[in-house]
């Protein structure tokens, strides 16, 4: 069992928001999501190797995690890698991640604060609130409690679990004037990218 920093949260298990995945792609999920891993495995494989951001990260999640293969953090960095080149937020959070926790690559917190900056600037909310609590603590960056605030303040906007109890621990060591800093920084963030903010809280279809 691995041991992840308390500081930080461990993203490698999380589900990821759905973008422009196709019937084979979602054939992989499908499997992945009962515990098939090796039939997730064969399907995302040629997929990720023709190039598919969805099923590298897919792929990253199996190596990273043990799933249906050996263990292997060098594939599992491998295939994040790929994925977050093309932009792939939750990749990007995992890369974070792992920087964070030296899985696969030497720990570097100025690593982990760049890539979870990158996922957070996605929408993703777990990158999101890590990067609050590297902020909050001085972790690959200057402390910043303003900064801390704001990016905890916009994962609890988009319905992180865990945030506004984040927030409000948070807010118990800060400044009436930091904490309105933040408050409006998050605001401005908020209302500059309402497609990802309709995206969160857009309430789940029924099957």
């Amino acid at each position: 069992m691995r041991k992840i920093r308390p500081a930080l949260l461990a993203t490698l298990l999380i589900g990821f928001a759905p973008l422009c995945f196709g019937d084979t792609y979602e054939a992989g999920n499908d499997a992945f999501s009962v515990g098939d891993y090796e039939t997730a495995h064969t399907i995302w494989q040629p997929l990720a190797d023709a190039g598919d951001a969805n099923s590298q990260f897919g792929m990253g999640m199996l190596y990273a995690n043990g799933f249906g293969v050996a263990m292997d953090d060098t594939l599992a960095l491998t295939y994040y890698g790929l994925a977050a080149e093309q932009g792939h937020g939750q990749a990007l959070c995992n890369l974070g991640t792992m920087h964070a926790n030296g899985w696969g690559v030497p720990q570097n917190d100025d690593e982990a604060f760049r890539y979870y900056g990158l996922a957070a600037e996605l929408g993703i909310t777990e990158a999101q609130s890590n990067l609050s609590s590297m902020y909050a603590r001085g972790y690959g960056t200057e402390q910043d409690m303003v900064k801390a605030h704001m990016w905890i303040s916009v994962a609890a906007g988009l319905n992180h679990s865990g945030a506004e109890y984040k927030l409000k621990e948070l807010s118990a060591r800060m400044t009436e004037d930091q904490i309105a800093e933040g408050a409006s920084l998050a605001t401005a963030w908020l209302d500059a990218h309402p497609e990802i903010v309709a995206a969160c809280l857009a309430p789940e279809e029924d099957e």
